[in-house]
Parts: structure tokens; sequence; C-alpha cells
């Protein structure tokens, strides 16, 4: 078969094909350590294999991406003593997505003493995932988030701190206890500051070598094992090849897909896609994220959607009219007119319910009729009264000023919220033109993170021997749903506290290994595979923007497969997804040429893969015929309209094997509650 037919789309006989599942023909063994479930990452760690110093400088090791777990990764492997080479497709390591987190990172170090506990961190994450995620790995990230801070507060990083010099703390959805640690509202640039400074003295050192603006583009498989990747210098268009003894992949989440989503630009599913199709198994595919805090979409020349920190709802309170269709200016409207919904509705947690209950709530009331603002979709995100009475009327009483008038307490208040998320608000005027410290943001839901990404065991492994997987381009820590600021906890806990320990297990097998020449078989086959795609793209000249096919495919993930799926949605989206492909590989536009800065091309590579990602999430979304989380299937809700999980039938891991043009086999990883046994969530 030759390459362009190897390209062409599927034949109408392999689209009946829509789901084959298996019957666990695939053992996934995911490695979970035996014992109680507290002390299974001390009996791990006690019992895994060691490099010995001397050895780990004899073996060299790939990270791709350079965000918070890559950076952390790399700066640990480092550390330790292993050659490493590090990729990212931006011109620094300090672009990564990862600084666009601003609201905090979890900890359970209870310095508020109000009840938090390792055990209560696990059971909200897997609370909030909805019982759709690996209670040991929830686990392991409980406890090692109260290093994660200790490690951040050495390297410098400026935590927001209290009048006595204790690091404070704030609250996120999704939980009773303030637990949020935070730098203003840019937490997560912070943190990025921190990670890329270790690994900055690991390059110095001459521990890690950097690779700025390269791409990978593929694995390199040799006897069943990654052994390295071939990486597109995108400045000169050259490919390279490059060994390593393990490949790990610190990639991000695939939002993107989505075409409007809160991700970089740049943030696409490239590299986890070429593993997946190199053998690696994808997990729970569907499983996205919908955060309820973003800047309602303006029309439609919009290519990005810009977030507003969900540490805003700690001192937010989101509301929409009483009446419906009310047009009236935010601060026309009476208190007695006003809906403060999730405060009706979920008394016990109010506008701290988890992300995907928010979302849900907000879109219930702009399709009743109760959005505000010129399209209707969006809600109010009001902080008048926390301004007033929690911030204004204590700072007067600190100052002794004796009853306050309301222009006082507002003017006090203001005052300390800059202080707090001045930069939030800030970025909110300057895109919308309002000033939210005079009239209510307006916000609606929009797609931010994916639970979904490469299958990994225990040891963040995935069934590939030596490739690895770390932060959100795994599955392992979120279920359905991930709670704020754990994000950042799960990025750093994989690369700081988890991975070198266990790459460990691995490597001590392979320290007889010698570095294998990059002109082996299998290097010079997989840089010709990815040339011939390459140049047959460039080779299309047809008359259609990459732009174009990323937008219309984005409207039919966002429609379809977006914050509420059916049956008969989901299996429109296929077809359309393939209709949409085959017109892409046979009329997309690709100016410029291969060998130079050709930013159209590095898009149509991703656009590309992300339509067939987008096909794999809807089978999957359609495969799981019950709601958990951000996946809610409208035919499974209860009579109030949240979510309705099927444990009986769904308490799974959806794992998804790659077989060939639109066809994957299903299988499964049973999910197994020891402590936290499933019930149905309740915030009310």
């Amino acid at each position: 078969m030759t390459q362009q037919a190897m390209l062409r789309e599927p034949e109408d006989d392999n689209q009946k094909n829509i789901i084959s599942i298996s019957n666990q023909q695939y053992m996934l063994d995911s490695k979970i350590p035996s014992g109680p479930l507290e002390q299974k990452w001390t009996e791990y760690k006690g019992h895994a294999k060691l490099v010995n110093p001397a050895n780990k400088r004899k073996l060299e090791v790939i990270v791709v991406g350079t965000g918070l777990a890559g950076a952390s990764a790399a700066a640990s492997l480092g550390e330790l003593g292993y050659k490493v080479k590090a990729f990212c497709f931006q011109d620094s390591p300090r672009r990564a997505h990862s600084i666009a987190a601003q609201g905090g990172i979890n900890a359970a170090k209870n310095y508020q003493n109000d009840g938090d506990s390792v055990f209560r961190l696990f059971y909200d994450t897997v609370k909030g995932g909805d019982y759709r995620a690996r209670e040991a790995n929830v686990h392991r990230l409980a406890e090692v988030s109260v290093n994660i801070i200790d490690q951040c507060v050495a390297q410098g990083v400026p935590f927001a701190r209290d009048y006595g010099g204790l690091l404070n703390n704030r609250s996120f959805g999704g939980t009773q206890v303030q637990r949020t640690f935070y730098a203003a509202g840019q937490t997560g640039q912070q943190l990025l500051i921190g990670a890329y400074q270790a690994q900055e003295r690991q390059i110095a050192l001459g521990n890690v070598v950097q690779y700025s603006r390269h791409e990978m583009l593929d694995v390199v498989m040799i006897d069943g094992k990654a052994r390295g990747i071939i990486a597109r210098n995108l400045v000169t268009g050259e490919l390279e090849r490059h060994f390593g003894h393990a490949v790990l992949l610190c990639t991000g989440g695939y939002g993107n897909v989505f075409y409007l989503s809160t991700n970089a630009m740049g943030s696409n599913v490239t590299a986890i896609w070429k593993a997946h199709k190199k053998g690696a198994f994808f997990g729970n595919p569907c499983f996205t994220q919908i955060h309820p805090t973003c800047i309602p979409v303006s029309g439609d020349h919009q290519s990005k959607l810009t977030l507003m920190s969900e540490s805003l709802r700690n001192d937010g309170r989101i509301w929409v009219p009483k009446q419906q269709g009310d047009k009236r200016k935010a601060n026309d409207i009476p208190e007695e007119e006003r809906d403060y919904y999730l405060e009706r509705r979920y008394p016990a947690f109010g506008n701290l319910v988890p992300r995907d209950v928010a979302s849900r709530a907000a879109k219930e009331r702009c399709d009743a009729g109760y959005g505000v603002g010129t399209t209707g979709q969006a809600v109010y995100l009001d902080f008048k009264y926390n301004l007033i009475n929690k911030y204004g009327r204590t700072e007067a009483t600190k100052q002794g000023i004796q009853n306050p008038d309301t222009e006082t307490l507002i003017r006090l208040g203001k005052e300390v919220v800059k202080e707090e998320y001045g930069n939030l608000f800030d970025m909110y005027e300057k895109i919308t033109g309002e000033n939210p410290y005079e009239v209510p943001m307006r916000i609606y839901p929009a797609v931010h993170y994916t639970m979904g990404g490469l299958w990994v065991d225990y040891e963040l492994m995935t069934n590939v021997k030596g490739l690895y997987c770390l932060g959100e381009a795994n599955f392992s820590d979120h279920g359905a749903n991930r709670l704020g600021a754990s994000a950042l906890m799960q990025g750093l806990a994989d690369g700081y506290f988890v991975i070198p320990y266990t790459i460990g297990n691995y490597l001590a097998d392979e320290i007889a290994t010698k570095p294998i020449p990059t002109d082996h078989p299998a290097f010079v086959e997989t840089e010709k595979e990815v040339a011939d795609r390459i140049e047959f793209l460039v080779n299309i000249k047809g008359k259609q923007t990459v732009e174009s096919f990323h937008k219309r495919l984005g409207k039919i993930m966002w429609e379809k497969c977006g914050m509420a799926r059916n049956e008969q949605g989901l299996r429109e989206a296929i077809e359309e997804i393939r209709q949409l492909r085959k017109e892409f590989w046979s009329d997309v536009k690709i100016p410029g040429g291969i060998k130079e800065l050709n930013p159209e091309l590095d898009k149509a590579n991703r656009v590309a893969d992300f339509m067939e990602l987008g096909e794999l999430m809807c089978i999957d979304a359609l495969n799981r015929n019950e709601s958990c989380g951000g996946h809610f299937r409208e035919e499974s809700q209860t009579e109030e309209g949240e979510a309705k999980r099927d444990d009986a039938n769904y308490s799974y891991v959806s794992v998804w094997e790659y077989t060939g043009k639109s066809t994957w086999e299903l299988h499964k990883e049973e999910l197994n509650f020891e402590v936290a046994k499933p019930t149905q969530r309740s915030y009310k």
C-alpha cells in the first residue's frame, strides 16, 4: 500500500464498526501495591528497585513537554544523575500553558485547622471525580501534596501569607475546607518559574539538555519498548532522531479539540496521540472538564477563551434575575429580584459546588431564559456583598472605624480584594471594558481541562514498556471531573515525587542496555513515516485553511460532545467528523514549505490528530451510557437534572486500543473502591 493510500479516509464499510468491545482480551496490570490504602505508597517506595548513582549517569531519559509536570520531572531526574533531554515546542519552557493556572494549588496541610487531612483531600477528590478515579493513585496524590508546598517554598515561590507571615489558604469548589495555596491570581506562573529554575540549574550543570522549538511527531519502538522519538525542529523544519532508555510524555491536555477553550493556542494532543497509534492505550477520552467561570464568547472572531479563576467563587456570589428575559443592568436589579441559584439548590456548598455541577446549573438557567448579557449566555458573578460585608467590615474594624458607611466599606474592601485578585480584575476589565469592582462579572462555562489521557499504571507507565505519561496527559487521578486547584498539584506530584521513584523500577533492568545508535532501522523507518505524512499534507494544495477545519471540528464537538451528550447527537458527530477528515485530507491548503519555519504546517499536523481524537471521544461518550462528572448523558439524569451514574455497568476505566483507521477496541480496568464507597453525589 502506498503512503498516499494509507492516508486516505476509511471506506463506508469500515465506518459501520463504530465500537468494537473486547471481552477482557488484554489483561491490564495497574501494578497497584497490596496492603491498606494509606500504606501502599510507603510500601512501594520501600521495595522499588534502585539505580545507583554511577549507573544513573549511563541512562538517558527523554522528557517531552516542559510545563509543571515536565519541568519538575526533568529537574528531578537531572538532580538524581540521569542524562535528560527535555523538549518543548515553545521558545522557552516558561511559555508552557501551566502559567495560565490562576487560582491555586491544593495541599492537605490543614493550616486553617478546619478539619482537613490527607484522607479528606483523598475523599473530596474521589467524590469530586464522581467515583471514576483509581483510589490508590488519588490517595498517593493526597499524601505527597503536603511535600509540594515545602518544595515550592524552598524554591522561593511567593505564596500569599497572612498578617503573621504564615502561608494563607482560600476555598475552592467541591470542598468545605480551605486548602488552596495561592500567589494572587498567578499561581501557575509562579510555580512554573520555580520548576523552570530547578530545570535551568540542571541544564547549567550539564545534566539536562534543553531542546526548545522542537515538536515530537512520533515514538520510536524497538523490541516492544519505547527507545526514542522523532522531533521536528520548528525553526528549520528538519527532522531529528533522539534516543532514550525511557520516554516521558508531559504534554498537557487536549481541550483544543473543541477549538474554543481556555487552553493556550498551541496546546495539542499530538504527542500522546502518536504514542496511542504506536500501541499506548487511551483512557477515558470523553471525560472533559467544563469550567464554570469563563468570560463568555463575544463572537465568531474568537479563537480562544479567557478564564477567570475559580478562586473568585470563594468571594463572589453567582446569580441571575428571577424574571425571564430581564434586560436591566445588573446594578438596577434589586436584591429581592435576584436568584442566587447555587445557594438555593446546594445550600451546603453554595457557590463552591464542583465545576461540573456549577457549569450545568449555569447552562440550565441560561437555557431556561434567565441568562444575561447581549447573547443571554451568561450569568453574574458578583463581589459586592463580600466586598462590603467580609472584607470591608473586617478592615474597618482593624482600623477602628465605628459605624462606617457603605462607601467607606466598599473602598476598604476594594483594597483587600485588589491584593488577592487584582490581576484577574484587571484582565477582565481589559477584555470586556467593564469594571468588576463596580458591576458584576459575566461568566459562562467553557472547555478547560481533560481528565482523559493515556492509560498509565500505578508507576505512571503506559502499557508500552519504557513509555511514561505524567500530568494532564494521563488519565489517572481525576476520574470524571477535576476539582479546582488539583491540576497543579498533580503535575508537580508526578514530576517531583512520583516518577523519581517509579522510573527506577524500570531502568534498574536497563543498565546493561547501551545507547542505541539513531541509524538503527527503527529510527530510520519512523522518521520516514513522519516525513511522508508531512510531505503528503503539504502537497494536498487544497482550497480550505487549516483554521476553517479546526473551527468546524470544534463546532461539532461542542454541540454534540460538549456540556451535554445524547445517543443521536454522538452518532451524528462520529459521521460528521469522518466526513470532515475526508475533506481535510483532500482539500486542506498549507502555504509555505517543509524545510522552514511554517506554523501553518505545524497546526495542520495537530488538527489532523484532533480529528481522529474527536472521533474516539464521541465513540467513548456513546459507549458510556451513564452520566458522571463532566460526562452528562441526557438519557441518564435524576428528576432534579443531576448526573445519574450507573455503577453496576460502568464502574470502570474505558481503555481504548487503536486497531486501525476509525477502529478501536475497548478494554476495561475495573474500579474497586475499598475506602471511598460510591454514593450518589450530593452537595445540598
